[in-house]
This record gives structure tokens, sequence and C-alpha cells, in this order.
């Protein structure tokens, strides 16, 4: 069955809107069968979470499975791809990030076309990062990191999730604007990234807050500020960026699409 983007946005919106209209009527249209949603990071960061956390609640809405599967390799692209090549009929989800855009500009010979071969399909989540440090990093404060990154020119790795991924960006972007010299160093998704700043490998990281939060209560990662313009409401005492670094704000916005489009319109 090919469901034309409307009805699919249709019957999404419906499904968190209306939760009166009968279950057994949605699932009637759709979906039928089984549906994926491909997540283009490696398990346990903040992309797989949001995508697990999204895919019970619509399996319960629904009336069928929503399986996660994870695709991780080249910050997204591996996972955009395989949803390029599904079948558009509305079954193979993807879960976009920032990354998602920006692979246009590092990956010279990519077989797909983000804006022609995706169809959006809802967003989802905006969050801020953390700038996060191990523990042997004396600094407790964003001036006495910059401070111990100048002492140290070279000599402090930066860990992301992958290049041109938002925390690969949140990380530059302060390296431009503080004229601070940190090395980074990609992985194939913010979970190995994180496992490697829990021991000592990388030793500073703008993580997501739902990878990163556990390990900052239990001490086992010092959290230095949240990079959006304004402080998180899950950690209200922890600084932001902007306080000490005057114009620096980021987030990351995650959104649903489908692959397949025909003509300006789009199907999925």
């Amino acid at each position: 069955m090919k469901l034309p983007r409307r009805n699919f946005l249709h019957l999404a919106a419906g499904a968190a809107a209306l939760p009166a209209v009968s279950r057994i009527a949605w699932a009637q249209a759709y979906p039928s069968r089984p549906v994926r949603i491909i997540v283009g990071f490696a398990p346990g960061g903040a992309y797989d979470i949001v995508a697990r956390l999204m895919s019970q609640f619509l399996s319960e809405q629904l009336g069928q499975p929503f399986v996660v599967d994870n695709r991780p390799g080249a910050a997204g692209t591996i996972g955009t791809e395989a949803v390029v090549k599904a079948p558009p009929d509305g079954y193979t989800l993807l879960l976009v990030g920032a990354a998602a855009v920006t692979s246009a500009l590092l990956y010279g010979k990519l077989s797909f076309n983000l804006i022609r071969d995706i169809t959006p399909v809802a967003g989802i989540i905006s969050i801020p990062f953390i700038m996060e440090v191990n523990p042997s990093v004396p600094a407790k404060t964003v001036p006495e990191f910059i401070a111990y990154a100048e002492m140290n020119a070279s000599k402090v790795n930066m860990g992301s999730g992958g290049n041109g991924t938002a925390g690969h960006l949140s990380g530059e972007l302060l390296k431009m604007m503080a004229r601070v010299n940190m090395v980074h160093v990609p992985y194939r998704g913010e979970a190995p990234a994180l496992t490697d700043l829990l021991g000592g490998q990388v030793q500073v990281m703008f993580g997501t807050v739902p990878a990163s939060i556990e390990y900052i209560r239990a001490g086992k990662l010092r959290a230095l500020a949240v990079t959006s313009a304004r402080r998180s409401e899950v950690l209200p005492d922890l600084s932001t960026v902007g306080e000490f670094v005057p114009g620096y704000e980021t987030s990351a916005l995650s959104r649903s699409g489908t692959g397949g489009t025909a003509g300006p319109s789009g199907r999925g």
C-alpha cells in the first residue's frame, strides 16, 4: 500500500491529538504491519533514546510495532541512505538530526539529496547540549576550561557523535568564538563517544541531556554549562555557555521523515 503524505500526516497527528478515536479505525488505514524507525547512530545516544520512546508511544497508539533499527556510521548518512532506498510507503521512517543537513557539505558524493528524497513528517524534540568534561579535567566552569585549553594547546581531545553532528558543530563554535584549540575525535554515535569520555580517552564533549544526565548526577562526568540561550529546567543551577561567551547558543532539533518523492509535493 502506498500511503499519500497528506494521509500519513493526518493519521500521525490524529493518533496524538484525538485519542478518543477508535484505534481499530486508524489501524485499518495505517499502519497495517510493523514500521521501522531508522536511527543513523549507535544505540544508547540521544537519537536512539528519543526513537525508542517515540516507537513505544506510536506502537501503543496505532496498534502495530514500531521497531528501532540502528544504522550507525558517517554521521547518520548510512541510515539516511537506507531510508531513501526503502519503498516510499510510510513503513520506513528516519529520525533526522542536524547531521543529515551538514552531511551534504562534508561528503562530496552522496547517493541522495535530503531535501528531494526525504519527506518530512513531524518535528519531535529540541534539546540543548551539555558541555561536559571527564572529572580528571580540573576546570569547573567555562572560563576555567578555556584557560585550561589555552595552557594545553592541541592536547585537549573533544569527542562527538560524528563529523557534522550538532555536538561536533557546538564544539567547533566554541573553538571559534573563544579561540581555543581542541582536537576533534569523531565516533559512530554519541554513546561510543560518551564511553571514551567516561574513560578519559577524550576530555570534553558536547553531549545531549538524555544521554548524559545520569552520568552527571552520579558524578562520573562534570557538567560545565548548557549550550541553549536559557538554563535547562532539568539542571537549573547549570550556567549557559553564553553567560561567559556572549552570543553563543546551540541546540539539537530532531524530526521524523520518510523516504521517497514524486515531484515537488512528495509522497511517503
